[in-house]
């Protein structure tokens, strides 16, 4: 599938393979691809992010939402909400593990680094969906090639904390349809136009 892939999209690959590294995180997960996107510059997913308000100021929000999510275990927003409709507080199960453990403990971030042995890292599940969606968004757009927009697009249509921390900052799938190719339709008009 790689050699589907724009530069743009081989980039923001390698970019969130060097930041699951970074945190010492063992496989490359959705978040990674969206921070890689939030880095790039002078491509299509990054004038579509620009033309939905996502300035600099922003994208530092979409980081610490993320970072917070990652605190959370990896728990969306709705998910938390969710657990405590049913009694349980998420904030505070944070707050005793972290008063045990140090900050951060329930991140899955690794503070020795060197504890990888491979030197590889290999994409989680939800990592692997984003790029499969990007493949069917590029299919269904009749485009030839998976660019980094086709990935930004992808984000938006599956739950989860990217997704959802990225409709909270302003950019949905419809809004970036909108913005990327001139239409108002959300994932269904769009495989309807492409069938």
């Amino acid at each position: 599938m790689l050699e589907r892939f724009t530069k743009d999209a081989r980039a923001v690959v390698q970019t969130a393979v060097g930041q699951a590294e970074a945190t010492g995180a063992a496989t490359v997960e959705a978040e990674h691809l969206l921070l890689a996107l939030l880095d790039r510059e002078a491509s299509r997913g990054s004038f579509a992010l620009a033309s939905l308000g996502l300035t600099a100021e922003r994208k530092e929000s979409v980081r610490q939402s993320l970072a917070e999510a990652r605190r959370r275990a990896g728990l969306s927003q709705a998910e938390a909400d969710a657990l405590a409709g049913l009694g349980i507080d998420v904030a505070e199960i944070v707050a005793r593990v972290e008063e045990v453990h140090g900050v951060g403990a329930m991140s899955g971030d690794r503070k020795d680094k060197g504890w990888w042995s491979s030197g590889r890292r290999t994409f989680g599940r939800d990592a692997k969906d984003v790029l499969e969606r990007s493949l069917r968004t590029a299919v269904a757009r009749r485009d030839r090639h998976i660019g980094d927009e086709h990935i930004l697009l992808a984000l938006t249509t599956r739950p989860g904390v990217p997704g959802e921390v990225l409709a909270d900052h302003g950019v949905t799938h419809e809004a970036l349809t909108r913005v990327l190719y001139g239409e108002g339709g959300g994932e269904g008009e769009t495989e309807a136009k492409a069938g």
